[in-house]
């Protein structure tokens, strides 16, 4: 599985703005964004235009204006991010796993692309903003991660 670019600077951006509803400092502007996290200005305009029509950001006009989340931190999956920025989890050639279809050898290889989108939902569409952000992961990925070979390359 290959993360953009698009989802990774989306969920490092909606971090800050979890921390931003966490302490209670009000709406962060698109250059305290990009500041803090090193991210490109203009990309990251594009992402919050992604963010913003899919009601996850909500952008504060003014001298003190910038964005804050739509909704809080602990309703806004990780998955919700990446679908907003970048589409679906899981597709193949365009289409969604349970649209595909194959003959012969391949027949099965549907149920596995259907296997691969359920993994994918289990961790992060149970992940929210507020569990990364405090590091307090669903017991599922903390599993995950302690599995003997989860963290080498293959």
């Amino acid at each position: 599985m290959d993360i953009s670019a698009r989802v990774d600077y989306a969920v490092r951006a909606m971090l800050i703005l979890a921390e931003a509803e966490a302490s209670g400092s009000g709406p962060v502007s698109i250059d305290t964004l990009a500041t803090r996290q090193e991210l490109p200005r203009k990309f990251l305009e594009a992402i919050f235009a992604d963010l913003r029509r899919n009601d996850l950001v909500l952008s504060r006009r003014g001298a003190r204006g910038g964005y804050v989340l739509g909704r809080p931190a602990s309703e806004v999956s990780v998955g919700d991010v990446f679908r907003a920025v970048d589409g679906p989890l899981a597709e193949v050639r365009g289409l969604r796993p349970h649209e595909t279809a194959y003959q012969g050898v391949a027949e099965h290889l549907p149920s596995l692309w259907v296997a691969v989108r359920a993994s994918l939902r289990e961790v992060l569409d149970e992940t929210s903003l507020a569990d990364l952000r405090t590091g307090h992961l669903p017991d599922r990925v903390q599993q995950l991660l302690t599995a003997p070979d989860a963290w080498e390359n293959r």
